[in-house]
């Protein structure tokens, strides 16, 4: 009688990430080391953490672009899917003076699926129409990227992870040089992608007043300094280890019989 627990194992086919004592090295300095977390489906996480903490070094191995020194990370329900994970890298790895539509940006989502000679279908443009109005740009479809704010840019590459039909999708500061009502809206688009089953991360310095709308928190500095529901990570303890005893102050108000988690930087 066969061992189930030896030969071809089942590929899992919902999206996960499972990251196993991940060391990275950059330029010779430990960047990250002894990371370890699981992430499963319908789940929008928050990484957390200080400047050089790490969180883009984390993405970038999770993406696959920089080696992974020990340990490991599998991509679940990803195989043999082109596209299925997408990456939105900081602003400031993006060349906005490239004379790209909105409609231009988004379609390059669906790269991934034309092949190398294949040019964009009436079903490539159907699927970029949707997801345009899927964030509320499908009317800005003809404006250059440059022309955008800071959250209308971040939408724009959001819909492109969709075009992509991505099921794993990764933003890296997102919130960077967005206002408050659009990180909002931002938010709520994330968490529908996660209602549909994704896997969404989120990494940012700072998540103000914004903590309680993640299901999970990823707290980095280098390490894992805690991982869970926002109201477990984020504690006294492990914000001093993020940012230090004078860094930021934590505050629960109360309101509707639910408790709300708020950060705040010293020296605001």
């Amino acid at each position: 009688m066969d061992n189930p627990g030896y030969g071809v194992q089942p590929v899992a086919t919902e999206p996960g990430i499972t990251v196993t004592d991940l060391t990275v090295e950059r330029d010779g300095f430990r960047a990250l080391y002894n990371v370890n977390f699981h992430i499963g489906p319908s789940n929008l996480v928050g990484v957390v953490g200080p400047n050089g903490a790490g969180k883009s070094t984390l993405f970038d191995a999770v993406a696959g672009i920089l080696p992974i020194a020990r340990g490991s990370v599998e991509l679940h329900g990803t195989k043999g899917r082109p596209g299925a994970l997408a990456y939105v890298p900081q602003r400031d790895n993006i060349n906005l003076r490239f004379p790209a539509t909105v409609q231009d940006v988004v379609m390059m989502g669906r790269y991934c699926h034309l092949g190398l000679f294949r040019h964009a279908g009436r079903k490539d443009r159907a699927i970029v129409r949707a997801c345009l109005e899927r964030v509320g740009l499908w009317e800005r479809r003809d404006a250059l990227i440059e022309e955008n704010s800071g959250g209308q840019r971040q939408r724009v590459f959001i819909a492109r992870a969709l075009a992509q039909e991505a099921s794993i999708i990764l933003l890296d500061e997102a919130f960077s040089g967005v206002d408050v009502g659009a990180q909002e809206g931002i938010i709520e688009v994330l968490q529908s992608l996660r209602d549909e089953g994704k896997v969404v991360m989120l990494a940012t310095h700072d998540l103000t007043n914004l903590a309680e709308r993640f299901d999970q928190i990823i707290c980095i500095n280098r390490h894992i300094c805690a991982y869970g529901p926002p109201a477990e990570a984020f504690t006294p303890a492990v914000l001093e280890e993020l940012y230090g005893s004078h860094g930021m102050v934590l505050a629960h108000t109360h309101a509707g019989g639910e408790t709300h988690i708020e950060t705040h930087m010293q020296n605001e």
